[in-house]
């Protein structure tokens, strides 16, 4: 489960993040990035308006200091090939996917020379940062579509092949501003991770290596499965509700940290620093 320490940066948004004054969450992934020497490749396959959110980010970036900003427009799967945007994520510094809907992003960029490109610089230490369904893609399965407010249940959420940079786990994105628990818990319980990050919105989890660290306005509620006592949902139908017994939860606010090899917090040093 836990990632390779040879392996780059994910900044994973909630979505709806801060777009003008401090842009606390975007300004993060540009230091990851790279800072004042990053060049970033803006993903714009899950939009349906790829020009207008490209130029937005292009602005927000160029702002914070980006030396480089270049809107990859995937329209059409094709497009995936171009050899001017294999030649710019090659010499990248971060990559940034937008939101809009996951699975535009799959059908796509996924199993492309440009996923294989992305994957490989990712592989060689580069941040690739992702907001609402750019967050949402992260996991080798992901969230496609689901219910929110609601009791877990089998019916409640559709799953399908995600982008791999985060095996083993699952995501969702908008978390507590459309209640979204009762989904993040249907889909740990029909998957074979034991871990599910549910992100705020204008909140980001930013993972290295074995850990994570929270940075944002909100908060991030981590779901731990892997030591659950029982589970009901080989016995129900689709619309019955499951029964999850012994899952632990975690809820962690701008600045906590957490190490995705033990699956628990690291409060020792929020401890200290508030002593």
């Amino acid at each position: 489960m836990a990632l390779s320490q040879n392996s780059g940066q994910l900044v994973i948004i909630g979505g709806a993040e801060q777009k003008e004054g401090e842009c606390k969450v975007l300004r993060e992934f540009v230091r990851r990035a790279g800072g004042v020497k990053s060049r970033i490749g803006i993903m714009t396959a899950a939009t349906g308006l790829p020009r207008e959110v490209g130029e937005d980010y292009t602005r927000i970036f160029e702002r914070l200091g980006a030396e480089e900003v270049r809107v990859i427009d995937t329209e059409y799967r094709e497009d995936a090939s171009k050899p001017e945007y294999l030649e710019f994520i090659e010499n990248a510094t971060g990559v940034f996917f937008t939101g809009g809907d996951q699975a535009r992003i799959i059908s796509i960029i996924k199993d492309t020379d440009l996923d294989r490109a992305i994957h490989k610089r990712y592989a060689e230490g580069i941040a690739v940062g992702g907001t609402s369904a750019g967050a949402a893609m992260m996991p080798d399965i992901m969230i496609i579509e689901g219910d929110s407010e609601t009791h877990p249940r089998v019916d409640v959420v559709a799953m399908g092949p995600g982008m791999g940079f985060l095996p083993g786990m699952v995501v969702d994105q908008h978390f507590s501003q459309r209640g979204r628990l009762g989904r993040l818990l249907s889909a740990l319980a029909q998957q074979p991770a034991v871990l599910g990050f549910g992100i705020d919105e204008d909140t980001a989890v930013v993972i290295q290596g074995d850990e994570f660290q929270v940075v944002g306005s909100g908060v991030v509620t981590v779901v731990d499965v892997s030591e659950i006592v029982h589970i009901n949902v080989d016995e129900l139908l689709r619309d019955e509700a499951l029964a999850i017994c012994g899952a632990k939860l975690h809820i962690l606010p701008d600045g906590y940290r957490f190490n995705l090899k033990t699956r628990k917090p690291i409060v020792e040093q929020m401890a200290q620093q508030a002593a």
